[in-house]
């Protein structure tokens, strides 16, 4: 008889030992030692990832202020008044990057913009990102120069036909941007209207230059800039099915089923001065 009860009080020893391991199993022993309770880390393990955040949830947060640049160059007598919105003199460029850094502004990236609409995660004060559309070469010899005296990165949109060409940046360029923790990002192979895709285009706009900008930088492309700020509602879907995780437009309004393709930008115009471009962050982004 003593043989039998010593049997079920082993056996019984043995079960709650396995219970007891079948219980630890998951939890991460780092998220224990880095201050996460023991509950809370079975609660992750039983909860799983967190959700995405609805579209209603991301049109609810703060814009954070995104300005885009096109050529930095002085302006010549051939170009027109319109061009003088998307020609900006090294000069102005100089002094608004200063404005920027001395007005406490921290530059952020696409990652970072991404967690904080998507996750909720903590942003620097003051932040604002800084981008560069269609590969023009003096956003590398001008741009990117002037970002590095402030400590700023940026994100540069690049039209991949024009790589390598006269007044364009080289692969070699954008591969030093890149290392150098710069975003290099997607606006299609040669510029083509968004609105106008067809069934081919989405190979030949978007896969083809991705992976040619991932040959390039050994690193994923995950963001987009449509062309001319234009954008198709019907078409955003397959963004997110070619791979993006957000895309940008310019000033006009966001979709409000998709704003984590339509993120809006500010061009800051040639013609501005320090101070118009600060008061026009601030008017443009609530």
């Amino acid at each position: 008889m003593k043989h039998i009860f010593f049997a079920i009080i082993t056996a019984a020893g043995l079960m709650l030992a396995a219970c007891t391991n079948t219980i630890k199993v998951g939890i991460d022993k780092n998220s224990i030692q880095d201050g996460t309770t023991t509950e809370t880390a079975a609660a992750n393990v039983e909860g799983g990832a967190k959700k995405e955040a609805t579209a209603a949830e991301i049109l609810s947060k703060k814009e954070v202020p995104v300005l885009c640049y096109h050529q930095i160059r002085d302006w010549k007598a051939s170009d027109s008044k319109r061009a003088h919105d998307d020609i900006m003199p090294p000069a102005k460029f100089a002094a608004h990057m200063k404005m920027l850094a001395d007005s406490g502004y921290h530059t952020i990236l696409p990652d970072q913009l991404y967690d904080y609409l998507n996750n909720g995660a903590t942003l620097p004060e003051k932040p604002i990102m800084i981008t560069f559309d269609d590969t023009d070469l003096d956003q590398y010899t001008v741009g990117a120069k002037e970002l590095k005296k402030h400590g700023f990165k940026g994100v540069y949109f690049i039209m991949t036909v024009s790589i390598g060409r006269p007044r364009y940046m080289s692969k070699a360029q954008i591969r030093e941007l890149s290392d150098e923790g710069h975003v290099i990002a997607s606006h299609t192979w040669n510029h083509k209207n968004f609105a106008q895709f067809t069934d081919e285009d989405w190979e030949i706009q978007i896969d083809k230059p991705n992976k040619t900008l991932e040959a390039i930088t050994g690193k994923k492309v995950e963001y987009f800039a449509y062309p001319y700020g234009v954008f198709k509602a019907a078409n955003l879907p397959k963004l997110k099915e070619h791979g993006f995780k957000a895309a940008f437009i310019l000033s006009t309004k966001r979709d409000e089923n998709y704003p984590m393709y339509t993120i809006r930008r500010i061009i800051d115009p040639g013609n501005y001065t320090a101070r118009n471009l600060y008061n026009s962050i601030n008017k443009s982004f609530k």
